[in-house]
């Protein structure tokens, strides 16, 4: 065995995937966040536990690492999910608190767990792609507009097809019911 091949790590399955943590990622107040309760399913402890360390050390989460949301805000996060109904003692009962990326890569020093640290690397690395995804569309665009300057109106429909084909694909409902077996086969 060489010392290069010494050196060489075997590549683990990551411990979350990442489209997990990307539809748990919010966009709220103009900033990327992820809630407390969504959080602390991903670190594995439960909600208090994760929101009574945050409170233990306050200092380390200002209000541009973490905020609670309004009343305004729960409510209208709520209407987005039919089946959150706090009368019936489901769903969110208090109003969450959201985490910004600063916020997250300091709550792995506050929980302080190995599975912490794993899952804040899995989310730093997702929070990276998705801003490298998105510099990467403005940058296309920012050409696309380049390129309309200089050429004719011959080819405006030529690019308004490509704006089109920018855009993210509108998501496709789930199918509400139960499915028939027989008729899948």
């Amino acid at each position: 065995m060489t010392a290069k091949s010494k050196l060489k790590q075997p590549k683990t399955a990551s411990l979350i995937p990442a489209e997990t943590i990307t539809q748990s990622i919010l966009f709220i107040r103009g900033q990327k966040v992820m809630f407390d309760e969504t959080l602390a399913q991903l670190y594995g402890v439960k909600t208090k536990v994760l929101n009574q360390a945050v409170k233990r050390n306050r200092s380390r989460f200002p209000k541009d690492f973490m905020f609670q949301l309004t009343n305004e805000e729960l409510e209208n996060w709520r209407s987005q999910f039919v089946t959150s109904n706090p009368s019936a003692k489901m769903g969110l009962r208090r109003k969450p608190y959201a985490f910004t990326e600063q916020g997250i890569a300091m709550l792995s020093s506050v929980l302080n767990s190995k599975r912490a640290v794993q899952v804040n690397i899995e989310i730093m690395r997702t929070f990276v792609r998705l801003r490298q995804m998105l510099a990467s569309h403005q940058q296309l665009g920012r050409k696309m507009e380049a390129l309309e300057k200089r050429y004719d109106r011959r080819f405006k429909i030529i690019f308004d097809v490509l704006r089109q084909l920018m855009k993210p694909p509108e998501p496709k409902p789930k199918p509400i019911g139960f499915e028939d077996r027989q008729k899948r086969k």
